[in-house]
């Protein structure tokens, strides 16, 4: 099916071929899991191009796909001459220039940009990706379960980075999907504020963003707690958060509009008082990586389809005090949504 996805959207740009080199693009098309090589797709066969160290790998991993050895002497410009390709699609917002030019020197057809040709069809995700990626969301949350029983005031954030890392891959991750933020205290009010050895100390919010890989698909999860008693104002400010995460959670479905998603809940963090507080989208897709498109945010008037993967993450971020930010992931299905992530949104105060 996604080969033939592929060679419609060929035919419609007068290609008669398409590379693709970019891991998440190479591995969706091919299955290939290694670290080099390049998806070849022609109008009537697919090659896998890569040198003698994955010949084995690719073999067993790119069903239906032919082989074909390159090496100092025979590059993968004299493979595509070799098969006749006279306008080749490339992935101009992943090349190089140099690798461009490189290609560009033994390539005797035309070089053609692709524009994205691959990342609409990887928006919408089979059973089997949503599988993977219930798997990956279920494998952060029990992460999350379990790091509530570690974290302890006089922890540093990296102390709780390095056990959430080393939980994460003793359940089976194969790695995280993106560096994990751990943010306590006033570091809270850093949306991407990477451990540090701050000490987290009692009555401080505490902020976990994190996710993990499996089987290639990622997962993304935000949770705030705090470590002790919160105080009034940080419960206020927790509330206000939960309930445009809350919001915006009931209006993903299929035929929503992305920016209409985001709107509901900065209209609610705004009136609340803290509009400038909140500067980034509500959201984004997820699947191979981490951040795809479409995005909830302001401009993105994109329409939510069912086999999407996006992710609800409000917040509010305040210097001198910290922040909140509670994230859910959410497959749009046919008749409306279903929330991947399982851990608790309502304010958990560990006791210390």
């Amino acid at each position: 099916m996604r080969l033939k996805q592929i060679r419609e959207e060929m035919k419609k740009r007068s290609l008669d071929g398409v590379i693709f080199y970019k891991p998440e693009n190479r591995f969706y098309v091919s299955g290939f899991t290694g670290s080099t090589g390049y998806a070849v797709i022609l109008p009537e066969r697919a090659l896998f191009v890569t040198d003698f160290r994955y010949i084995s790998q690719s073999t067993n991993e790119c069903k239906g796909f032919s082989i074909e050895e390159i090496s100092a002497q025979r590059g993968i410009g004299d493979v595509l001459n070799d098969y006749g390709v006279k306008r080749l699609g490339f992935e101009d917002d992943f090349m190089t220039v140099e690798a461009y030019e490189s290609l560009k020197k033994k390539f005797q057809g035309e070089l053609v940009p692709m524009k994205r040709l691959i990342e609409p069809l990887r928006q919408i995700k089979s059973e089997e990706e949503a599988e993977m990626m219930r798997k990956a969301q279920s494998i952060a949350d029990e992460t999350f379960a379990h790091l509530l029983e570690f974290i302890k005031p006089g922890m540093t954030e990296r102390q709780v980075y390095l056990e959430l890392v080393s939980d994460l891959r003793r359940r089976g991750a194969e790695g995280e999907s993106f560096s994990a933020i751990v943010a306590s205290g006033e570091r809270g009010s850093l949306p991407h504020a990477a451990p540090t050895d701050k000490v987290i100390e009692e009555g401080d919010l505490l902020t976990l963003d994190f996710g993990c890989i499996y089987k290639g698909y990622c997962s993304d999860m935000t949770r705030t707690i705090c470590v002790g008693k919160a105080n009034e104002r940080q419960k206020e400010i927790y509330n206000i958060v939960l309930k445009a995460q809350k919001a915006a959670l009931e209006a993903i479905k299929p035929g929503a509009v992305c920016k209409d998603i985001d709107k509901i809940a900065r209209d609610i963090i705004t009136e609340a008082g803290y509009g400038d507080n909140f500067g980034h989208g509500l959201g984004h897709a997820v699947g191979l990586e981490v951040h795809e498109n479409p995005r909830l945010n302001s401009i993105d008037d994109s329409v939510l389809e069912a086999g999407m993967v996006v992710t609800d993450e409000p917040g509010i971020y305040i210097p001198g005090f910290g922040g909140v930010r509670i994230e859910d992931i959410v497959l749009v299905t046919e008749d409306g949504k279903e929330v991947l992530s399982s851990s608790p949104k309502e304010l958990i105060e560990l006791e210390v």
